[in-house]
């Protein structure tokens, strides 16, 4: 039967059963057209709203595979995209009718413990590479929630509770594989194919697709001093205040998460309080046990908290606590500013919309970054953004289409009120599907958006990589 796939110009390619047999021959992994049982687990990915129909999806084996599905979408034109963990807000990984390059077969993940870094294939999540290096108490700079792709993360940049000991995830990264759009395996390193090593650190998806990260692991663990503290809303501003002057001055082993919401039926939060709205603190101190109990003291003294499971705990515990606020197969919005540091002002703006959230898993989150990702040059990495302390995120989420209207409109009204507390910069792997070319701007700055969009005529002149935030 033939398939119809979208073109890369919005035309249509008819595909015949001969041309389909012959790209299968030469490719190990599944090959799921619409029709396979396969197919609708396949093509969906963490955020629900994001509901696109692959016209094909090819899924990965090794990097052979990954080389022969470029080739096949550059000989017919295809609109491709390209499947890591499938966790980006914008649903990158799905093209309405296109090609769908799916890596998540793809999750070898080899650690030297000697050198002291770890080689990861680009369908692996976070929990897969954590899990290994923790094996030898090491830990890569990763992000939050385990289930999240490590591919999608890094070349984003990445952040997480390392961040301030190391840096984004980005440059912890020695050295990349990569398939570019000509169907050639190179190696991006600092001594090897240079610029595009340096454009694939934050750049996202534009110049080819990566198959296998080579990180920097740093001795973690395998315990941390970590968990989470609770108060009830109406303690909300004594909390924050004291998080926005706590946080200043914690050392870089010390990383806090704040966060307005309605509580969660968590067996950690006592029954009188679910449903009603919280303020919680996230912590992870991966230094010393004893130095992080001095420190997160305060802390834990602050007010009076419904809740505390602050304790030592495996770090690969730690970098799942907040996956249960994340499941996929719900509606998904955000938005995101950069923050140089928490303001008062700030504070009130954030309690006042966290009064009038549209849904009880919605949250605002502000993640505490800053430290030595402030050590490095503006020119270091296209991630930039080096001026960033904390990360303001604005998350909507919810269950029912029907709500999509209110709870986007509240998660706007949130990013339009807080703006004017934010460096300008944003996070590019926070930008949702209709954020454009102003906003992409405002990830990059135009110096580096403009040796970007150089770089990318180099590597991929006729833009097979659209799919992504693209630099055109």
């Amino acid at each position: 039967m033939t398939i119809e796939l979208k073109a890369a110009d919005g035309g249509k390619v008819q595909v015949s059963p001969e041309i389909l047999q012959s790209f299968k021959a030469g490719f190990r992994g599944p090959v799921l057209a619409p029709d396979a049982p396969d197919y609708e687990e396949t093509r969906k990915i963490w955020n629900a709203m994001i509901d696109r129909r692959p016209g094909l999806i090819v899924r990965c084996t090794g990097t052979t595979d990954v080389v022969a599905a470029v080739r096949f979408a550059r000989q017919h034109q295809f609109l491709v995209s390209v499947r890591g963990g499938g966790h980006n807000i914008a649903g990158l990984a799905v093209a309405e009718g296109g090609l769908m390059i799916d890596l998540s077969l793809m999750k070898g993940v080899w650690v030297d413990a000697k050198a002291r870094t770890a080689r990861a294939q680009a369908g692996c999540t976070l929990g897969d590479v954590d899990r290994e290096t923790q094996l030898h108490g090491l830990a890569a700079v990763l992000g939050f929630v385990s289930a999240t792709g490590i591919a999608g993360l890094t070349v984003g940049g990445g952040f997480g509770y390392l961040t301030r000991r190391h840096g984004w995830t980005c440059d912890t990264v020695v050295s990349m594989e990569v398939v570019t759009a000509e169907g050639r395996v190179v190696r991006a390193a600092a001594d090897e194919n240079a610029e595009l090593f340096w454009a694939l650190r934050g750049g996202s998806g534009n110049f080819g697709i990566v198959t296998s990260f080579e990180y920097t692991l740093f001795p973690v663990g395998p315990e941390i001093l970590g968990g989470a503290i609770a108060w009830r809303a109406e303690d909300a501003k004594e909390v924050l205040e004291f998080y926005r002057e706590f946080s200043a001055t914690t050392p870089r082993e010390t990383t806090c998460v704040a966060v307005l919401r309605i509580a969660p039926p968590a067996p950690w939060l006592p029954k009188e309080i679910h449903g009603k709205p919280i303020v919680a603190v996230f912590v992870c101190h991966s230094g010393s046990i004893e130095e992080g109990e001095k420190v997160l003291a305060p802390l834990r003294a602050c007010g009076k908290p419904v809740a505390d499971i602050v304790t030592r705990r495996p770090y690969t515990q730690m970098q799942s606590l907040l996956d249960a606020t994340q499941p996929k197969g719900r509606r998904y919005y955000w938005k995101s500013h950069y923050l140089p540091r928490v303001e008062s002002q700030a504070i009130d703006v954030l309690m006042e919309h966290a009064k009038r959230l549209p849904s009880p898993h919605s949250a605002i989150l502000v993640f505490q970054i800053g430290g030595a990702l402030g050590e490095r040059s503006a020119e270091h990495s296209p991630a930039g953004n080096r001026d960033a302390a904390y990360v303001l995120n604005i998350a909507a989420s919810w269950e029912s289409a029907a709500d999509d209207a209110a709870n986007v409109r509240w998660s706007r009204e949130c990013f339009e009120a807080t703006r004017g507390f934010s460096t300008g910069g944003t996070y590019i792997n926070f930008l949702t599907e209709e954020e454009g070319r102003d906003r992409i701007e405002a990830a990059y700055g135009r110096p580096t958006l403009d040796r970007l969009a150089t770089l990318k005529r180099t590597y991929d002149p006729d833009n097979l990589f659209r799919h992504t935030k693209s630099i055109a």
